[in-house]
């Protein structure tokens, strides 16, 4: 599917199925693509990776239409215009907290290549724009989807002011740094981590945008969740699971053959 797709099947509450891509082998997007995801998340805030090899992966698994949602190291709009030159459908931005700053990734991934004083003014009513110019951009920027990460107690605190920004699609919550902020490091059946998610899940449904957690190792949490209110479910990576299924096979091996584990 291309990122408009992807948009419209979010808004009309399809479940979307995704994962995390660390590898740039070429040989790795088809099998990704067999695997039966909808999209595949490219994360640059914690994987080494060259702009050179961050187009390629992107352009390899849009070809196969897997939209690449592309995670920046910082919120940036610079950076967020830099992965979607390089082929991203999607943006994701780590660690938001202000509503300021959903406001200017808005202007980089719904508004390009507005810039400058023009961007501003054009962030504060798009009216300023006319017709011909907004629907340039409309179409010229309609296969881009902004998300964020809501991972910090602050980001809580100022949800309902974050989601009022127009322009943004969807929320990725991070279990793990928001777990940290709460002060429960990794006690995700912690209840007040989980009244967190089921807070944050509300806010999300109401204002009909994409909600979704990316749990690295664990599926049963995944389900939970799902079965909850997520609509975008980002499972694991494929690091993770290359290492869990070697592990798990080699261990079976060792003990069918009575050599143990070294």
């Amino acid at each position: 599917m291309t990122g408009s797709e992807f948009l419209q099947q979010l808004k009309s509450g399809k479940r979307l199925y995704g994962t995390a891509i660390t590898s740039s082998s070429p040989l790795w997007p088809p099998a990704v693509k067999r695997a039966g995801v909808d999209f595949v998340f490219i994360d640059t805030e914690h994987i080494p990776a060259d702009r050179v090899t961050l187009a390629q992966m992107c352009l390899a698994y849009g070809a196969l239409g897997l939209p690449p949602l592309v995670r920046i190291p910082s919120p940036d709009p610079y950076e967020a215009c830099q992965v979607l030159d390089a082929g991203a459908a999607g943006v994701l931005a780590p660690y938001i907290e202000h509503p300021e700053q959903v406001s200017r990734l808005v202007g980089a991934t719904k508004l390009r290549p507005l810039k400058g004083r023009r961007l501003d003014e054009a962030l504060q009513s798009r009216d300023c724009l006319g017709p011909e110019l907004n629907n340039y951009l409309s179409s010229r920027n309609a296969e881009n989807f902004l998300m964020i990460n809501v991972e910090s107690v602050p980001a809580l605190e100022r949800l309902e002011q974050i989601l009022a920004v127009p322009g943004l699609d969807g929320i990725i919550i991070g279990p793990h740094d928001l777990s940290v902020s709460l002060g429960l490091p990794e006690q995700y059946g912690h209840p007040r981590f989980e009244e967190a998610l089921e807070a944050i899940i509300a806010k999300v449904s109401e204002k009909g945008l994409g909600i979704g957690i990316h749990f690295p190792k664990d599926h049963d949490l995944q389900i939970k969740w799902s079965q909850r209110g997520l609509n975008i479910v980002l499972h694991s990576s494929d690091l993770f699971l290359f290492q869990q299924s070697l592990e798990r096979d080699i261990s079976t091996i060792r003990r069918a053959v009575g050599d143990g584990r070294p």
